[in-house]
């Protein structure tokens, strides 16, 4: 088998078994493009965006594109669906709340992340991990937690 291209794209409708079957899509192109650093990043920012699909679009239905960025250091994941509704980064959450987590930890994984117009009505949800250059640390490097 030869290279794989620089992107994938899917459309279907999230259900209960989606953000699975997509972590073992994006865990494979990782590998592929020698970017496995990320994978674990990566997999919890398509969980966390799936999940939001899940709970507010009421058809359920989305695009998932994985890009590898031009640089080959890092790559771009994008959910697009037809949902007008914009996620907010909740500026506090109970700690019995049973959800509005995933965007906080999407930003706690991504190096950015934002929200564009999609077609029609819709939304693109979208994020980038790169691989931490050695000439820098990577934010937090070194911190006490």
């Amino acid at each position: 088998m030869g290279p794989r291209a620089d992107q994938y794209t899917m459309r279907f409708t999230a259900g209960a078994h989606s953000a699975r079957h997509v972590r073992r899509i994006v865990r494979s192109y990782l590998a592929e493009w020698e970017l496995t650093v990320l994978t674990d990043a990566v997999e919890l920012g398509v969980t966390e965006l799936l999940a939001n699909v899940v709970r507010h679009v009421p058809d359920r239905r989305c695009t998932l594109l994985l890009l590898r960025r031009a640089d080959r250091a890092g790559v771009r994941v994008e959910v697009t669906d037809g949902s007008p509704r914009r996620p907010r980064l909740a500026e506090e959450v109970p700690d019995d709340a049973e959800g509005g987590r995933g965007l906080v930890l999407l930003d706690a994984v991504a190096d950015k992340w934002g929200v564009g117009p999609g077609p029609g009505r819709g939304k693109t949800v979208w994020f980038e991990c790169e691989e931490a250059s050695e000439a820098s640390p990577a934010p937090g490097a070194g911190d006490a937690r």
